[in-house]
């Protein structure tokens, strides 16, 4: 009951922000934020790009000035954990530069709630509510005719993303993944499991994902480069290798941010308000894939 009176608030709150032309303002803020940094000679850190209208810690500017800096010949993206797609990394770029899209999530209220909402129709946006794992994620891809490239691709279902990314052929110009700090630098991931639930693995929540240096592993093997994460520590950002050269001038340093989010859960469920890495001997005992050798070890 709590949960479906906080999604109806929210609708209503979105709504209302739609009604009263906020939502405008803020695409044409964010239009006007963009201008301004893509006119500067160098950024020192992706972090120098970021500001907010639809994602949560700053990726819709980075995104922006990525896309002016790097000008990918296809206008298209695949995001996937979307939720309702009122908080995401590519509604701004649906938005404001019309390109074409595709949203994947496992939750069937999710998906009807975006086909209620007039983005659904205003844009070139497909829906799908499915439960990815590696064995559906190309199918979900290829089925809505987004082959031969993308423009961007963008991985948060806080579970098992290194196992559906690497399922993943099609290239990507731009690609936006989130990982779990918790892991430090060691290239591991959480086992694989068609059925991972986050808070069902672990109550702290924190036993999720992959390490940085796992996606580094994957993504650098396939044509990839890392050009740095957002300020807070969640988001880690790759370019295909064929646009380095847009940024040898444009980006001074590939800078990794620590994550100093607070969301670990004590058992009941509610908010320990510890760091990522207080709760780290939360894990112990817990087994990880090493994704260089295979190997599955203890945390």
């Amino acid at each position: 009951m709590k949960t479906r009176l906080r999604r109806k608030f929210r609708d209503f709150a979105f709504q209302a922000r739609r009604l009263i032309g906020l939502e405008k303002l803020l695409v044409l803020q964010g239009e006007t934020r963009g201008h301004q940094i893509a006119q500067r000679d160098a950024l020192g850190t992706l972090a120098e790009a970021e500001f907010s209208v639809f994602s949560q810690w700053g990726e819709d500017g980075i995104i922006s000035w990525l896309v002016d800096t790097i000008q990918p010949p296809v206008t298209n993206f695949v995001e996937f954990g979307v939720e309702d797609y009122r908080e995401s990394n590519t509604r701004y770029l649906l938005t404001s530069r019309y390109w074409s899209g595709l949203i994947i999530d496992g939750s069937e209220d999710n998906i009807s709630s975006i086909r209620s909402d007039d983005i659904a129709y205003k844009y070139d946006l497909q829906t799908r509510a499915a439960f990815i794992n590696r064995d559906n994620i190309a199918e979900l891809i290829s089925s809505a005719g987004f082959v031969g490239g993308l423009g961007l691709l963008s991985v948060d279902i806080d579970g098992v993303d290194y196992w559906v990314l690497e399922k993943i052929r099609e290239k990507a110009a731009i690609v936006v993944v989130e990982y779990n700090h918790i892991f430090g630098d060691a290239p591991v991931s959480v086992p694989y499991d068609q059925s991972f639930v986050r808070l069902n693995k672990h109550y702290s929540g924190m036993y999720w994902g992959a390490s940085l240096a796992a996606f580094r592993h994957l993504l650098e093997e396939r044509g990839y480069e890392f050009i740095g994460t957002n300020r807070a520590g969640t988001n880690a950002f790759f370019i295909d290798n064929i646009y380095s050269g847009k940024l040898h001038n444009k980006l001074t340093r590939r800078h990794e941010w620590p994550c100093r989010m607070r969301e670990v859960r004590n058992r009941d469920g509610s908010l320990a308000f510890k760091t990522y890495s207080e709760a780290k001997n939360l894990l112990n005992g817990l087994p990880v894939v090493n994704v260089t050798t295979g190997e599955t070890v203890t945390l």
